[in-house]
Formats: structure tokens, C-alpha cells, sequence
């Protein structure tokens, strides 16, 4: 593809024609009268049951698929044995059934091509779309090395995507999720405790005493086995302190709730710690036992007072005082909750590392009610030829960032725009599972890497705006028609869980890994894909785990004994951490060698200009970023975002509930739609929130298309952590606009 020609192109009817899918599984999902449950319990008997996790989060909770005799997807429940949703779904896991339904789902293989001087897209053959692929990639490694292919990707298919990458001799790959979401945490408890949070987080949240919310949304981000277990120590009394500018679901819950000032966490939590060591409140036996660097620590911590703390977070001395006390009386039994999406401010790992510590001086790591120790289960990995060591790899695009554990999305992007000093150049991308488009804050510069580019390939399950700058757009089926890896996650105790496909894939789409095996295939990697169904490499697995595939059709989670010792610590006894020292790293000498501050220090961040306001964003219950905001069921629960604005601030410009504004950012960016406004107590006067993932401008999605704002649309401005490169997402400031400003006047 000419690098002067490419250019967004929206994915018109081509592609998406066929036979629209019922949707009567609304009504069926959506039932609530007890004659319509047993009536729904009666069909149920009726239809075949297959194991299932969940693809709609990172969460991937056990479920069981129910189809009819026609093939058609009726229903999803939980498994009730699994340790990540106790047999209870979330509003997104039932609302599966919608992404296999959604009668706008890419249908067919498309190729970008030039009809009359116009760029479009024409429907091709799968051999035609795979033959060009593989073609496209021989050539580009002929001319400047498999290394100069990358892949952006996220889910079961990234890692299908994955395996044929570093067979092919590439191993520039990212993942949007590391860098703009959990990266800074786990470098952050990685050099503090030697070892990462992981997913799910292993927060005993059911034995808790205390549970510390800051910039946590349980309830608004489905974390399903936390949110249950959230419910089960609020009934046992727990005390709950949320820090958040947003009166959040959580914050509802809590007995404390500390309307912070956006950008100050760190200035908190130091306070906490002064209050902490002053008024000897940390588990002292625990920090001398477990821990170095405290001495340092204490001295550090000397002057960051709560009156401190007050002057730059807007909390008052006593209630930070209040709620410290309140941490410490709950000890060990208190947890400090590490978050996930935590690339805020370009500070992130700091902040993470001021969690850690905190978490360190309650005595909580390692304790009932705080964090347990993890376990899983090894999946044995199915036999295929060494990979190829190549020349270089996303380490050497992201070698600024010593702490960077995996690619750095923005910086995989930035080598493919030529300069001089770049000398790992991105010739051709693959994106997978990932809308980048909704997801990366720098348009400008995603723009500019498009058009440098020579080729494109973009794999989903859905027409997403990213699948616009292609020149090869595959359908992908959902997760509910294929098979993928084993489910292995760390939990309390291991686990396994299967996905077997319910039903035959709709439409011409294809699964992942059938993808990546017949690139494999044509680029001469056939020994890396020896099996005809990748279900033969699923009942190879499960056999050398004594199990099988039929067994696990019927039983959906397997469970293992622990074999890594107790949960818990035992009172008094020596353990050592996988880090340098063997200790819990108080204060950090690795940080030190690398020119970074040893201890965590508060920065002051910029401040919204006169009639500017911080804009804050987050998560709904029933949708995952912008991939489901087209689902039928979930767009039916939640159709678009609204703008959270505090009465004081609506008073002033003269807002009303329900009107309808446009924002503009610092950058003089403005949204391409508008967004209805809702005036509440619930948001600080000096910030505006909206939930993420809407704002849509791809007319093919037709129940998304326009509704609300894009966040992302508004983050022209990032701020990058110098210590693992993570892309902070948070310093963004909005003008709110009562007149539509793409109106044009009538001649």
C-alpha cells in the first residue's frame, strides 16, 4: 500500500450483509417475573450445556453456555464451582450471548482496494485474505526482518497471534492493557515485594476488617469474585474507606469516603504513613521481621504531616487521621487495595510503590484479611520447535523505560513513524482484540504511524474504527463459537477451566488460532502448528494434567491442591521474598542505582486553567472499554455515557439535567458528539466524569453509533512514567460548550 494513499476508511455495507440473528435472547437474558424464571428453567433442561469462560473481561470467569437444537445461543450462567464468580455473572458475562447475536458483526473477509480513484474495501475469500498476508509478510521480513512486524493485542486471540509471531521471528508485541492500565502496578510490587499483583488480584477481601478503595471502582469494574466478596464483609461489619473525586458505587458503600483532590494520592498515603509510624501504629514485629529500608523510611515520612497533606488534597488532618487509626485497628486484616487501570499521572509506579509500602507497615501481605499467597497451575505447553532469537525486539523500542516488563503500545507505534536515531523501524501491524483507536490517547500520532506503515491487518469481531485504517480486516467469531487456551489464573487454591465452542461460528468468521495457523502454514511455520483442530492441543494438555476434554465439558473448573504452602504466614516464622534482599523493600536500592528517587515523593501536577476541568473517566458494570457498547443486551442496559458535573459548576455556566453540551480539551480538541449532562453532588467542582467506551462514529455499529463521548477523543495529552513507560491518561482538562460547534449556518 503507497504510504501517500492510505487513509481511514469507514466499513461501509461490504461485508456485513447476511441474515440478521434474533435477538430474542434480550427477553430470555432479561426475564424477571418468577412464571417467566420457571418457564426458564424448563427450556433450560431442554438445551445442550456447554463449558465456557468468559471472554468479555480480563476477569474470564467459568460459565456454562446453553444452546438449542437450531444452534442458536440462548443463555449463560455461571459455573458455581469456580473461584472467579462463585456461579454468579456479571451484567457483561450474561450479556454474552449479545456479542454472538449482534446482528453488526463483521461477516466476512475484507481487502482495502481502489474502486474509480476511491479507497473501499471488497469482500474476498479467507485463502485470498490469508495468501495476501503471508505474501505482504514475506516480503517485508525479505526486505527489513520479521522484527519490523509488530502486534497490538489483547485476549485468548493475542495469544494465538502471539505464538506465530515468535515462530516467524518476531517478538514486537504489545498489549495496550500493560502500559495504559496495570504496568505501573505491578513494577511498583515488583520492586517492593519481588514479585507481580496478578490477575485477579489475591485480596482477601472475604476476611477482611478494612478495605481501602483509592482510585479502585469494585462495583463499577467488575472484578466479580471481589465485588461478591465485598458484599460478604460489609454484612460482617468491615469498615470501607473510599478515596475518590466521585461519589463512586464504593464510595456509597463506605463508612469513610475522602472526596480527594485529583493528582495528590501520594500526598495521602505519606500522611498515612507519618500518622502511622508517629503514633506507633504499623505492626512493628512485621516490619523487622519482614521488611528493610525502615529506618529510611521513618525519616522520610517526618514532615508529611496530615496539616501537610491538607494544604495540597483538600482532606482534613482528622480524618486522615481518623482513617489511619481506623487501617491500624483492623491490622493485619486490612488491605490496601493495588488497583488496576493505575496509569493516571506519570508518577504510577511511585504511586504503586506508596500502596505497597503502606500495605507493608499494616503488616498485611501474606495475612488472613489482607493478601494471601497465590497459586496456580502450570499448563504444559504443547510441543513445537524452538523459536528464532531475533535481532531485536520491543526491549530495544522501549530500552528508556528500564522497568518495562512488556511492550510499550505508544512506543511499538512511534517506531513506525521514520526518524533518524529509529533503528528499529515498524514496517507492518497486526492489531487483534484491541479497538487502539479508542484505546491509545494520541490520535496525532497513531494517525501518523497508520500512514507510514506499508501493511495492516486488524482481527475482531466487530466493524471497530481501528478496522478503518486496514488493508485486511478478518472476522473473527466470539468466544462462544471456538475453542482457546486452558484457563489457568492465580487464585487461592489452582485451577483449570475449558471454552468449547457452543455452536458452529456464524457467517464466514473464523476462530484465532485457525487464523494464526493458516498464516503459519503459508509462511512455511507448519511445525510450530502441528495439529489439524486446536482441540487436539487442549486433550493433549488436559491429559498430561490428568484430566480430559470430556471430563471438563461435564465439570466446566477443575480444581488442584496447593502445593506452594499455607495461604497465610505463620505467626513468627522466616520467610523469604523473591526479591534481592529476601525482604520487603521499604526503600529501594534498584530504584536508586537506576537515578530514580529510592522512596516515594509527592509531585505537583498541573491544575485545570480558569474555566477548565479535570476530565475523569471510568468503567460501567455492564460494559468492557468500547468493545461491547454495540452488544444488544448491554447497550439495552446502558446505551451511552452522560458528563457528571458538580451543581456549583452547572450554576455557573447555566447547565440543566438532560441538556446536551460538547467539550473542548486544552489542545483546542473538540467532540465530535454531544453529551448529555448530569448535575450531581457526586463529582468535585473542579472535575467532570464520564464512563469509557462511547462516542462511536462508525454508522455500521448501529446501536452505538453517536451516543455520548469518547473519552480518549478528549486525552490529547500524555504523561509518561519514566520508570516502566506507562501512558497516563489523566491530565486532561475540558471546556464545556452549550452550542453545538460543528453547526453550520443555512445559506
Amino acid at each position: 500500500m503507497s504510504t501517500s494513499r492510505r487513509k481511514f476508511i469507514k466499513i461501509s455495507a461490504l461485508g456485513l450483509g447476511g441474515v440478521v440473528a434474533s435477538t430474542s435472547a434480550l427477553n430470555f437474558v432479561g426475564s424477571k417475573s418468577y412464571l417467566n424464571e420457571l418457564v426458564a428453567q424448563n427450556v433450560i433442561k431442554k438445551l445442550k450445556k456447554t463449558a465456557t469462560y468468559c471472554e468479555v473481561c480480563f476477569w474470564k470467569c467459568a460459565a456454562w453456555t446453553y444452546s438449542d437444537e437450531q444452534g442458536n445461543i440462548k443463555k449463560i450462567i455461571g459455573n458455581e464451582t469456580d473461584p472467579h464468580c462463585y456461579g454468579r455473572l456479571c451484567p457483561r458475562g450474561t450479556g454474552g450471548v449479545g456479542m454472538y447475536s449482534d446482528e453488526d458483526r463483521l461477516k466476512t473477509p475484507l481487502i482495502r482496494t481502489i474502486v474509480d480513484g476511491e479507497e473501499t474495501f471488497k469482500e474476498v475469500s479467507w485463502d485470498e485474505a490469508l495468501d495476501l498476508i503471508a505474501s505482504k509478510f514475506k516480503q517485508i521480513k525479505s526486505s527489513y526482518g520479521a522484527e519490523s512486524i509488530a502486534l497490538l493485542k489483547h485476549g485468548s486471540p493475542g495469544k494465538h497471534l502471539e505464538h506465530l509471531f515468535k515462530a516467524f521471528g518476531s517478538d514486537t508485541i504489545a498489549e495496550p492493557a500493560y502500559a495504559q492500565c496495570r504496568g505501573a502496578r505491578e513494577a511498583g510490587f515488583a520492586l517492593t515485594y519481588g514479585s507481580w499483583v496478578g490477575s485477579p488480584e489475591p485480596t482477601d477481601i472475604r476476611d477482611t476488617k478494612c478495605l481501602v478503595l483509592i482510585g479502585s471502582h469494585i462495583g463499577e469494574n467488575m472484578h466479580n469474585t471481589q465485588v461478591q466478596e465485598m458484599s460478604e464483609a460489609i454484612d460482617n461489619g468491615a469498615t470501607i474507606i473510599t478515596v475518590d473525586p466521585r461519589f463512586s458505587t464504593a464510595a456509597s458503600k463506605s463508612k469513610h469516603w475522602l472526596a480527594i483532590k485529583p493528582a495528590t494520592d501520594i500526598a495521602l498515603m505519606l500522611a498515612w504513613m507519618n500518622v502511622l509510624i508517629e503514633e506507633g501504629l504499623y505492626d512493628e514485629d512485621y516490619v523487622k521481621r519482614y521488611t528493610t529500608g525502615f529506618n529510611e523510611l521513618k525519616d522520610h515520612v517526618l514532615n508529611f504531616t496530615p496539616e501537610w497533606a491538607y494544604g495540597i488534597t483538600t482532606i482534613k488532618p482528622e480524618e486522615i487521621r481518623k482513617t489511619a487509626r481506623a487501617m491500624a485497628n483492623a491490622a493485619p486484616s486490612v488491605i490496601v487495595h493495588p488497583g488496576r487501570h493505575v496509569s493516571w499521572y506519570g508518577d504510577d509506579t511511585q504511586r504503586a510503590r506508596t500502596v505497597a509500602i503502606l500495605n507493608a507497615l499494616l503488616g498485611s501481605w501474606g495475612r488472613r484479611g489482607g493478601f494471601y499467597f497465590k497459586e496456580s497451575i502450570k499448563v504444559p505447553k504443547f510441543p513445537s520447535p524452538k523459536y528464532p532469537h531475533p535481532k531485536w525486539d520491543w526491549k530495544n523500542i522501549c530500552e528508556k523505560y528500564p522497568m518495562a516488563q512488556m511492550g510499550i503500545t505508544t512506543e511499538v507505534i512511534r517506531a513506525a513513524i521514520p526518524n533518524k536515531e529509529n533503528k528499529y523501524p515498524v514496517k507492518a501491524m497486526m492489531v487483534a482484540g484491541t479497538n487502539i483507536t479508542k484505546s491509545i490517547p494520541e490520535k496525532e500520532l497513531l494517525e501518523k504511524a497508520m500512514n507510514e506503515m506499508e501493511f495492516i491487518v486488524v482481527m475482531d469481531t466487530m466493524p471497530m474504527d481501528v478496522t478503518g485504517y486496514a488493508d485486511v480486516v478478518l472476522p473473527e467469531c466470539t468466544y462462544l463459537e471456538r475453542y482457546d487456551g486452558i484457563r489457568s489464573a492465580t487464585n487461592r487454591t489452582p485451577s483449570i477451566a475449558v471454552r468449547v465452542p457452543a455452536v458452529q461460528p456464524k457467517y464466514n468468521s473464523k476462530p484465532g488460532w485457525w487464523v494464526a495457523k493458516q498464516i503459519g502454514e503459508r509462511l512455511g511455520l507448519g511445525d510450530y502448528f502441528n495439529y489439524n483442530d486446536y482441540k487436539e492441543v487442549i486433550e493433549w494438555q488436559l491429559e498430561q494434567m490428568g484430566t480430559s476434554l470430556e471430563e471438563m465439558n461435564k465439570i466446566g473448573v477443575k480444581h488442584y491442591p496447593r502445593k506452594s504452602g499455607p495461604l497465610y504466614l505463620k505467626e513468627g516464622e522466616n520467610y523469604e521474598f523473591p526479591t534481592e534482599s529476601g525482604k520487603i523493600e521499604l526503600y529501594s536500592k534498584e530504584l536508586k542505582n537506576l537515578g530514580f528517587d529510592p522512596l516515594p515523593n509527592y509531585t505537583k501536577h498541573p491544575e485545570p486553567p480558569q474555566g477548565f476541568y479535570r476530565l475523569n473517566y471510568g468503567r460501567a458494570p455492564m460494559h468492557t472499554f468500547s468493545r461491547t457498547a454495540n452488544n444488544p443486551n448491554l447497550n439495552d442496559l446502558k446505551s451511552e455515557n452522560n458528563l457528571w458535573v458538580n451543581p456549583k459548576v452547572a450554576r455557573i455556566i447555566g447547565l440543566r439535567n438532560g441538556q446536551e453540551v460538547w467539550l473542548r480539551n486544552q489542545d483546542k480538541i473538540t467532540s465530535t458528539f454531544g453529551i448529555k449532562v448530569r448535575v450531581t453532588e457526586r463529582v468535585r467542582w473542579d472535575s467532570v466524569y464520564m464512563v469509557h467506551g462511547f462516542g462511536h462514529d462508525n454508522k455500521k455499529l448501529s446501536r452505538a453509533f453517536g451516543k455520548g463521548i469518547n473519552d480518549t477523543q478528549m486525552i490529547s495529552k500524555t504523561m509518561v512514567d519514566p520508570i516502566m513507560g506507562g501512558t497516563g491518561m489523566r491530565g486532561n482538562f475540558v471546556e464545556i460548550l452549550t452550542e453545538d460547534p460543528h453547526k453550520t449556518l443555512e445559506v
